[in-house]
């Protein structure tokens, strides 16, 4: 017994002492590996880390994180990486970092396993061009190799209290904001192959894309289970599950990165969920209606997104949607009646998110209120000029008593809504099918208010009927009885009558004026902003085959529209276009223009005319609009037509960015017109012209130029021309320019493909006629792609004084002939032609002081010459001294004899890529060869007939001029 007690006393003190040793351990390692920790952390911080790391203390404990030792930084805070290195990555009251003490013992080098942040706030920025700021970790070296003196990162855990986190991506428009989120995330990172198993919980969560706030201050639950693999970039979503604000939410799936591409499947569902939990979690400024209204019932919803993103192969996910709604119910406090018996059930497929393979397949929607209700199916496949429909829509509706139940924010609807609706077919514009139908719609004393505008469309009447028995175009009609509505006091009236959409007869009156400026703040349109007024009173009577045929007599189309103030911008166009005033008339097929007066930016124009097959064009899709005109102008700037830099300011720095567009200016394909232009002055790129006149044509996507009559640096000339794009990334363009005398001092100075096609002329002084026909391709930024260029013409020299000329310069120099330096050229005729990047310019002769001179060769537009060159040598020029001219135009190089080598071509390749303008390249230097040529030649040319024999061999006088120009 006794013994008993004493080893029970022994156990006791043993398990004593243990344990006083153990918290004696505790207490005191942190004391003895603190500064060597701290030591290691910061060799580790000031290897690996880019942005600037401060903190204010350190403390190194067991109980801050009990049983972890950890090394805590008070006070800490990590800048970003460039392009925000001067910004806050992550501030943090507290950052402890979890030491596995056996490695701090007994290994070589310090293992942090854990990572805590407290009360932190981390600003994660990703700027427009991509750049974030999370790119703090650098590796230096061999990353295999670790010095003693650093730490480890091996994490197992990750741990976030309280804290704040804000994503703000600006090049995909997300931004998202956590507030109150507490993270738990465990697993052994270091691996290749891990179980990431992460609890999270967040206070207030929003979201915003693209400027829209989707969520707001949602509450949000989490407990995700996700399969890493870092060596094939592999995640698989196993157990995930969500609750926003009371909406939970299961998540599931993949997503692998693949050679090309993205391999995926996301599958998004709830389940047996609450009506009033899928609200709790719409937008926020659904906010206040939410806590307004009341709903009951029962949904399932889900989302999929599966399949490869493959942008070399075309290839996208399928996103599949469906939603199930049942004993729906839903009423606002201040609402006489709920909307009650609610069932809805959606399901919608996309394959490869291509919207003509859209699948729809309503199989229910019903609701009553107050005893009127609606009820619809729909299925469908396809969208655009192919669908395949079959649809029955009925209702019997009030609709103010929608309206009052939903209480949407900032939306009213009223009056009486009947409709009765029944199609099945297909719909297919190429084999002229069009479903059977056979449907009435009728509302009665309409109104419609939405936020955009306080004041109301009213008064609405709309009686519509559409019949079609045999599902081809041919028997299907509309008929619109009564369209009446008032607008800020203002009524407009319109009744139709459509008949064989394959022909069709049409009987269309209106009557009334149109606000169209409010009427589009009404509906707030995104990319379309029109102003100003429109006055009808028209009757327009007839078929479309008479139009076309030419059966005039057969219509009946009369009437007026007059404009004012009509400001149209839209997202085609970087400026709107603004009609001052106009009248329009409506005879037969023609619609004539009276005084019409428009700007669109600086330009002005006046017109007057006609359009003809007007109605036509606007009833059917592929008509040709045709029409007639003269215009006028004081100023055309085609410059403001193109599309060139997108400013945007970031809010969050102040600093104004340029993007820059590239992209030809598209013409249109679907008219025919004619104008017979007169503008004072014209600008297109750096070129003024004034008095322009000529017929401009725009038909099948081209336009052209014919007699062309205009003023260019104070010098007349006659221009045809044209212009076609192909695409939004390079267009044709051709013309024939002619002109008797201009300066050609101002020409290089003033007209930029002048410079590009005569460089040579820098420092020329004098007057030149040309007379050059030319055609090539444009790039996206509307300049040529000198490789296209073809053509060929003549530039005739009236008197030119060539200063500075290198060519002639260096072979003054060569030749010691003083005379021919900075030549003065007369009377000279230059024939060329271009192609494939080099001009080839024909043999010509010309006279410099006593000098005979003759030319030929090539130049290329990267600055290579290939030029044959003979000075006649005074009296006559009998015999001339051979020279061939290699080399760049900065840099000739001067040789005697006739052999060389042609330049090499650059053929255009039509498939290039338009942005590869090769326009002009950089030539690198050479030092030019000095052959020594003034030795050979002196004054006396009978006594060095003999030195220049092997290069000109003298003939009898009746053959020397046959040898002189050989």
């Amino acid at each position: 017994m006794k013994s008993s007690k004493e080893k029970i006393v022994k156990i006791v003190k043993i398990a004593a002492i243990s344990i006083l040793l153990l918290i004696a351990f505790t207490l005191s390692l942190p004391f003895i590996f603190t500064d060597t920790i701290t030591q290691k952390v910061k060799a580790t911080a000031n290897t690996h880390l880019d942005g600037e790391l401060n903190f204010k203390e350190t403390n190194l404990s067991f109980f801050k994180h009990f049983p972890s030792l950890t090394l805590t930084l008070n006070e800490l805070n990590l800048n970003g990486s460039a392009p925000y290195k001067k910004e806050s990555l992550i501030n943090a009251k507290e950052v402890s970092l979890g030491i596995n003490v056996f490695s701090l013992i007994f290994g070589s080098e310090t293992e942090i396993d854990e990572i805590y942040l407290d009360n932190a706030k981390i600003n994660i920025q990703v700027n427009r061009f991509g750049e974030a700021n999370y790119n703090v970790y650098k590796l230096n070296g061999d990353t295999t190799k670790t010095s003693s003196n650093e730490s480890q990162l091996k994490l197992e855990r990750i741990i976030i209290n309280n804290s704040e986190l804000v994503y703000f991506d600006r090049s995909a428009k997300i931004e998202i904001k956590l507030k109150g989120l507490n993270y738990r995330g465990t697993g052994d990172l270091q691996n290749s192959n891990f179980d990431l198993k992460t609890r999270a919980q967040i206070d207030q969560l929003s979201l915003t894309y693209d400027k829209n706030e989707y969520l707001k201050d949602k509450k949000v639950k989490a407990d995700l289970i996700t399969k890493i693999n870092t060596n094939s970039l592999s995640f698989i979503f196993e157990k995930n599950d969500l609750i926003i604000n009371k909406l939970p939410i299961e998540f599931s799936g993949f997503f692998d990165f693949i050679a090309n591409g993205y391999k995926m499947d996301f599958k998004v569902k709830t389940t047996n969920s609450n009506l009033e939990d899928v609200f709790s979690a719409l937008p926020p400024e659904f906010g206040n209606w939410v806590k307004d209204t009341k709903t009951k019932g029962k949904t399932d919803a889900s989302f999929n997104l599966t399949g490869d993103y493959i942008v070399s192969e075309n290839k996208q996910p399928e996103v599949n949607f469906a939603i199930k709604v049942r004993d729906g119910y839903v009423k606002h406090k201040n609402a006489p009646f709920p909307i009650e018996n609610l069932y809805l059930n959606l399901e919608t497929k996309l394959p490869n998110l291509d919207v003509t393979q859209l699948q729809v397949k309503l199989d229910s929607l019903y609701f009553d209120v107050n005893k009127n209700n609606l009820s619809a199916i729909l299925k469908s496949t396809g969208f655009g000029d192919v669908m395949q429909v079959d649809t029955k829509i009925k209702s019997n509706l009030d609709l103010g008593f929608v309206s009052s139940a939903l209480q949407i924010p900032n939306f009213e609807l009223g009056g009486k809504l009947n409709a009765d609706v029944v199609a099945n077919g297909t719909y297919d514009t190429k084999k002229r099918l069009f479903p059977k139908a056979k449907g009435t719609f009728n509302w009665e004393n309409g109104t419609i208010k939405t936020a955009y505008y306080p004041n109301p469309i009213q008064n609405i009447q709309l009686d519509a009927k559409l019949d079609n028995p045999s599902g081809y175009f041919k028997d299907a009609s509309l008929d619109i009885t009564k369209g009446h509505f008032t607008f800020e006091n203002e009524p407009f009236q319109l009744a139709a009558h459509f008949q064989n959409f394959d022909d069709v007869a049409y009987n269309i009156v209106a009557n009334g004026t149109l606000n169209v400026g409010k009427i589009y703040q009404v509906f707030k349109i995104d990319g379309i902003d029109v102003n100003g007024k429109v006055s009808a009173n028209v009757h327009l009577k007839g078929k479309e085959s008479d139009a076309t045929s030419g059966n005039y007599a057969n219509l009946n189309n009369s009437g007026t529209i007059s404009v004012q103030k009509i400001a149209t911008k839209t997202s085609f166009f970087p400026l709107p276009f603004v009609i001052e005033n106009g009248t329009f008339t409506f005879h037969q097929d023609h619609l004539n223009f009276e005084n019409f007066v428009g700007k669109y930016g600086t330009s002005d124009i006046n017109m007057n005319g006609y359009f003809q097959n007007a109605i036509n064009f606007f009833l059917a899709d592929k008509e040709i609009l045709k029409g007639n005109f003269k215009l006028n102008s004081s100023l055309l700037n085609t410059n403001e037509f193109f599309f060139t830099k997108e400013v945007q300011v970031e809010k969050e720095t102040g600093k104004t960015v340029e993007n820059t567009i590239h992209q030809v200016m598209e013409v249109p394909t679907n008219l025919d017109l004619g104008f017979d232009l007169d503008a004072q002055k014209l600008v297109y790129e750096d070129i003024n012209v004034k008095n322009i006149s000529g017929r401009v044509t725009i038909e099948n996507g081209k336009i052209s130029l014919t007699n062309g009559k205009l003023n260019i640096i104070d010098a007349s000339a006659l221009m045809n021309g044209s212009y076609e794009n192909m695409g939004t990334q390079k267009a044709n363009f051709n013309f024939k320019m002619k002109a008797a005398e201009f300066d050609i001092k101002r020409a290089y100075n003033e007209i930029k493909m002048f410079r590009e096609l005569a460089s040579s002329a820098e420092n020329a002084e004098g007057i030149i006629g040309m007379d050059y026909d030319i055609k090539g391709v444009l790039n996206n930024k509307m300049e040529p792609i000198m490789p296209s260029l073809e053509g060929g013409g003549t530039i005739s020299v009236k008197k030119v004084k060539m200063n500075n000329f290198k060519l002639m310069n260096v072979v003054s120099e060569k030749t010691d002939f003083d005379n021919l330096k900075d030549p003065d050229l007369s009377e000279i005729t230059i024939k060329s032609n271009i192609k494939n990047n080099i001009i080839n310019i024909e043999r010509f002769k010309a006279k410099v002081s006593l000098f005979r001179l003759r030319f030929e060769g090539q130049s290329s537009f990267d600055g290579n010459l290939n030029l044959k060159m003979r000075v006649g040598l005074p009296p006559l020029g009998i015999i001339g001294i051979p020279i061939k001219v290699t080399g760049t135009q900065d840099e000739p190089k001067i040789q005697l004899g006739k052999k060389s080598e042609d330049l090499e071509e650059t053929v255009y390749d039509e498939n290039a890529t338009p942005t590869d303008s090769i326009s002009t390249q950089t030539i690198d230097s050479t030092s030019v060869t000095k052959p020594i040529i003034k030795d050979t030649i002196s004054a006396s040319i009978p006594e060095n007939k003999e030195i220049i024999s092997d290069s000109i061999t003298p003939a009898p006088a009746i053959e020397v001029k046959k040898d002189s120009i050989r």
